[in-house]
C-alpha cells in the first residue's frame, strides 16, 4: 500500500531539517536571519526613539550610551531607522523574491513541460532580456516605474524572473519523461494538474535554494537603488537611503553610514550561510 501523501512529505521535511540542523554555518544564518526579522516586526515596540523624532541639539552625535549607533544630520537615532527601516529592506527582499519566484515557475513549468515551440518563443525571449546586464535592467525598470517601495519590488521582481525561469524549465525537462508523468498523461489526466501536483513540486530544491541567495540579492540590489536615488526614497528609513543620505558625512561622521552597512552585510551574509546549508541539505546523493 502506497505512502499517506501528507506522511511522505512530512518525513522529507522532517530529513530536510536534519540535515540542515547538522549544518552549523547555515543554522547560524537562519537564527541571525530570523532575529533581523523579529527586530523589524517589533521595532515600534522596541527601538528606543521614533525613528522619525528630530532632535537638532545632538545632530551629528556619535555613539553614546544616549544614542547606541550616534544621529544623523537631523539628529534621529541611527539605531531607531535601522532598526525601523529593516520592514522596507527585507521585505523588499522577500516579496521582490517572491514575487519573481511565482512568475518565474509559472513561466518556467510551461516551458518545460511543453517544448517545442512555446520553449523556443519562451527562452528566446528570455536570452533577449538576460542580454542586458541585471543591474542595469533594473535601474532602467525603476527609472521608467519611478521611485517608491511598490515600484522597487516591481522593478526588482521583473528583472530577476528570467533566473527562475532556467532553473524550473531545466529541473521540469530533467523529469518529464519519469515514468510518474508517463502515467498521469496516460489517464488523460489535464496538464496543468500534471504541472502543479507532479511536476511542480519534484522541481522545488533548487528553486528553494536560489529563493534564499535570491533574498540576499535583492537586498543588496534595493540597497544599490536607494543609493543612487531610484529606489525608497528619503525620509523612509530604508538601509540603502540611510546610505545615500549618510554619503556626503563619511569623513566626519562616519557612524552614519557604517551602520546601515553593517546591517546590511550582515542579511546578505546570514541568507548566503542559509542558502549554502540548504543546497547541501537539498543535494539528492545527501539523501542516500
Amino acid at each position: 500500500m502506497a505512502a499517506d501523501p501528507e506522511i511522505r512529505k512530512h518525513s522529507n521535511f522532517a530529513a530536510l531539517m536534519g540535515r540542515l540542523r547538522k549544518n552549523n554555518a547555515a543554522m547560524l544564518g537562519l537564527i541571525i536571519f530570523l532575529v533581523l526579522v523579529l527586530i523589524a516586526v517589533f521595532s515600534p515596540l522596541i527601538m528606543p526613539y521614533p525613528y522619525d523624532h528630530m532632535d537638532l541639539i545632538n545632530a551629528y552625535s556619535p555613539p553614546s550610551a544616549e544614542h547606541w549607533f550616534g544621529t544623523d544630520d537631523l539628529g534621529r537615532d541611527v539605531l531607531s531607522r535601522i532598526m525601523y527601516g529593516g520592514r522596507y529592506s527585507l521585505s523588499i527582499g522577500i516579496i521582490a523574491t517572491g514575487f519573481s519566484v511565482l512568475i518565474g515557475m509559472a513561466i518556467g513549468a510551461v516551458a518545460g513541460y511543453f517544448g517545442g515551440r512555446v520553449d523556443n518563443l519562451i527562452m528566446r525571449f528570455m536570452d533577449i532580456i538576460q542580454a542586458v546586464p541585471g543591474l542595469l535592467l533594473t535601474i532602467a525598470i525603476s527609472a521608467v516605474l519611478g521611485s517608491g517601495f511598490d515600484k522597487t519590488i516591481m522593478a526588482l521582481g521583473l528583472s530577476n524572473i528570467p533566473n527562475y525561469v532556467r532553473i524550473v524549465r531545466a529541473s521540469i525537462m530533467s523529469i518529464r519523461k519519469m515514468e510518474y508523468l508517463e502515467a498521469a498523461e496516460s489517464i488523460n489526466c489535464r496538464n496543468s494538474r500534471i504541472i502543479l501536483h507532479h511536476a511542480l513540486p519534484n522541481a522545488l530544491s533548487p528553486v528553494i535554494v536560489q529563493a534564499t541567495m535570491g533574498v540576499a540579492n535583492t537586498v543588496l540590489t534595493a540597497a544599490s537603488l536607494s543609493f543612487i536615488g531610484l529606489g525608497v526614497q528619503p525620509p523612509t528609513p530604508e538601509w540603502g537611503a540611510m546610505l545615500s543620505a549618510g554619503r556626503n558625512f563619511i569623513r566626519d561622521y562616519p557612524h552614519m553610514v557604517i551602520f546601515p552597512g553593517v546591517f546590511i552585510m550582515i542579511s546578505v551574509l546570514a541568507l548566503n550561510m542559509l542558502g549554502d546549508g540548504l543546497r547541501d541539505a537539498l543535494d539528492p546523493k545527501l539523501k542516500n
